[in-house]
């Protein structure tokens, strides 16, 4: 080895799965629509949710921290409970699913189009496999802070 050179080199950054802006519509009731544009986010240490930021033109963004199997099934069936349901719409030219969110201060339901969701979650399932999702999870954090932290007393 040269003098000059360094036996230790620089790991590469890790790559970098960008966010994901789509155009979408907010279903106000059944005839009126809302377009908005929501950013999807994607942590490779969180990997098994999606982050959803909801863009609002005036006011407070939105978000919401939705599974990333439920957005990926429900662009071909119904998928999730509860809170988040998604599900396809009919066929048509343009493919699409319905996204429904709710909670006790809010009701919505969105209209998204699938083909660049779909695209941009491959990408995220290329990064990290399903199968690794929940790898890097600090179980004992968890479930200390589940329980409430240390000193709780177990049942």
């Amino acid at each position: 080895m040269h003098r000059n050179q360094s036996p230790l080199r620089a790991l590469p950054a890790p790559e970098h799965v960008p966010p994901l802006y789509l155009n979408l519509d907010q279903m106000l009731d059944e005839f009126t629509r809302l377009p908005m544009r929501a950013k999807f986010r994607f942590d490779p240490e969180m990997a098994a949710v999606i982050t959803v930021e909801f863009l609002a033109e005036r006011g407070p963004s939105l978000i919401w921290l939705i599974g990333r199997e439920l957005l990926h099934r429900g662009v071909t069936t119904m998928s999730g409970s509860g809170d988040v349901r998604m599900w396809p719409t009919l066929p048509g030219e343009h493919p699409s699913s319905w996204l429904l969110l709710e909670s006790t201060e809010v009701e919505a339901l969105f209209e998204l189009p699938t083909g660049p969701l779909l695209e941009w979650l491959e990408i995220t399932y290329r990064k990290v496999a399903a199968e690794a999702e929940m790898d890097g999870l600090n179980w004992d954090g968890f479930l200390m802070d589940l329980l409430g932290g240390p000193g709780t007393a177990a049942a």
